[in-house]
């Protein structure tokens, strides 16, 4: 296939990302397995467009391997789960594709790493191996070489201080951070830090009770003194991730697509502004699969916008009959 980085990094209009994802989509359905069995069973034939591409749903990465048998990889990813549960696991063949990914999409959206400040606040996913997350943050850290760059797991006051001092000096900071660690900080240090970019990464991991966006948004406003709260879109088997500036709002990279499916018949597309499952396209997924219907509910609001609304309350998506042993 002869889809390289400049290919799928720079696109620049929607009839690029057609033709671009039908190719993608030819390549996977013979190359991956998994995918080609799945798209077997629900007998598809023509494809013209990518909003016809079946999705693949994401409890596929629980229970099989989503890459050519005969590729080897360079790390394996996995999700964060309770106790005893099955996590998802993303073999990633080339490594190189989500550090291009991920650093494009960063500096497209913050502006290169160099001129930053970055701390992450992440103790739940420091504490356990394979997160996507910090390998793309301890990455997105060394590229910025500011000298309170870093990872802080539970040091509160070392937290507070740094920012005190990059307040005073005028340096552009993100805080990146999982949301009950942040909760956990506001509660013991106020700071009035309005030009700091404050990012969640969503969950409580079972430290908090879960808390509607509203509300959790301006508890951080006011305890960081900030306007808005910015946010990650991503997950464990995706290799491109969205960015939300404020309000839950969040845009996607030209390579990466959202699409809505209808909740109760899930090979139907919705319109935008309507709500319904989420579906990925990312081209940058290439090795493994690329078009995911996910556990979330959204809605799309334009071409490169879209809102995360929740997740399903069940643990399987419709449709999923069609999984394979």
């Amino acid at each position: 296939m002869n889809i390289d980085f400049d290919t799928i990094f720079k696109i620049n209009s929607e009839e690029e990302f057609n033709d671009i994802s039908l190719q993608v989509y030819q390549f996977q359905k013979q190359n991956i397995p998994v995918y080609k069995e799945f798209i077997k069973n629900l007998k598809i034939d023509k494809v013209d467009h990518y909003s016809q591409i079946p999705f693949l749903p994401i409890e596929f990465f629980k229970s099989h391997q989503i890459i050519n048998s005969n590729d080897s990889y360079d790390i394996i990813f996995s999700s964060s789960g309770t106790t005893g549960s099955k996590t998802s696991k993303h073999f990633v063949k080339d490594i190189n594709w989500y550090i291009k990914s991920y650093q494009k999409a960063f500096t497209q959206f913050y502006g290169t790493p160099q001129n930053l400040c970055i701390i992450a606040l992440l103790p739940s996913y420091l504490e356990r191996e394979g997160s996507s997350l910090i390998y793309m943050v301890e990455d997105l850290i060394n590229l910025s070489e500011h000298p309170d760059s870093g990872f802080l797991l539970y040091e509160h006051d070392l937290l507070f201080n740094k920012l005190q001092k990059l307040k005073q000096s005028r340096q552009k900071t993100i805080l990146i951070g999982v949301t009950y660690a942040l909760l956990d900080f506001i509660e013991k240090y106020q700071i009035d830090f309005p030009e700091l970019i404050v990012m969640e990464t969503g969950g409580m991991k079972g430290k908090r009770k879960e808390m509607v966006r509203e509300e959790l948004h301006k508890i951080l406003c006011n305890g960081f003194g900030v306007k808005t709260i910015h946010s990650e879109y991503g997950m464990t088997e995706l290799l491109s991730q969205g960015y939300s500036f404020g309000n839950g709002i969040f845009e996607s990279p030209k390579w990466m697509k959202i699409i809505t499916r209808d909740i109760n018949d899930p090979l139907t597309i919705l319109e935008n502004n309507k709500t319904g499952g989420i579906n990925v396209i990312d081209l940058a997924n290439i090795y493994s699969c690329s078009f995911i219907a996910t556990q979330d509910l959204g809605k799309i609001l334009s071409p490169n916008t879209f809102e995360i609304l929740g997740r399903f309350d069940n643990s399987d998506i419709r449709g999923c009959n069609l999984l394979i042993s």
